[in-house]
């Protein structure tokens, strides 16, 4: 069975066409800066990222290029860093609803459809990982099921 944070290629749509880096730096730097005054995820940016948001910014464009160019170009672990935050549920969804948000006023539809759709999947994917979440406990029941077969 795949591990349940592999992302395989077949499993995703192609990318909009049109897509550059100065769109997904634009994402970036505006989601971050609508994130950094939320008042539920602004704290836990600030905690781990005070003076370091340029590297973060450079870091998560070269992510979200690897996603829609797949440039190839980001070859972290981006579950580990996420690990030690204390995340709950909420978290997820305020991360999502504002990452949609912010994808829908500096993308076009196609491409903000897209990204949202990547970012619904790696909060799956993460929520798992980081076994909290109703996606977590039902990962595990049915992993659970197929171990008793």
């Amino acid at each position: 069975m795949p591990h349940p944070l592999a992302i395989r290629s077949a499993d995703f749509e192609e990318p909009p066409q049109g897509l550059t880096e100065e769109m997904m730096a634009r994402l970036v730097r505006e989601f971050y800066t609508r994130a950094r005054a939320d008042p539920d995820l602004g704290p836990i940016f600030e905690e781990k990222l005070a003076g370091h948001w340029e590297e973060h910014f450079s870091k998560l464009t070269d992510f979200w290029s690897q996603i829609g160019l797949r440039t190839g170009r980001y070859n972290g672990r981006p579950l580990p860093a996420h690990a030690a935050l204390g995340l709950e549920p909420h978290h997820f969804k305020a991360w999502l609803d504002l990452f949609a948000a912010t994808a829908r006023d500096v993308l076009a539809p196609e491409a903000a459809r897209f990204f949202v759709a990547r970012a619904n999947r790696i909060a799956e994917s993460f929520q798992i990982g980081l076994n909290i979440g109703d996606k977590a406990i039902a990962f595990r029941a049915a992993q659970a099921a197929r171990d008793s077969e």
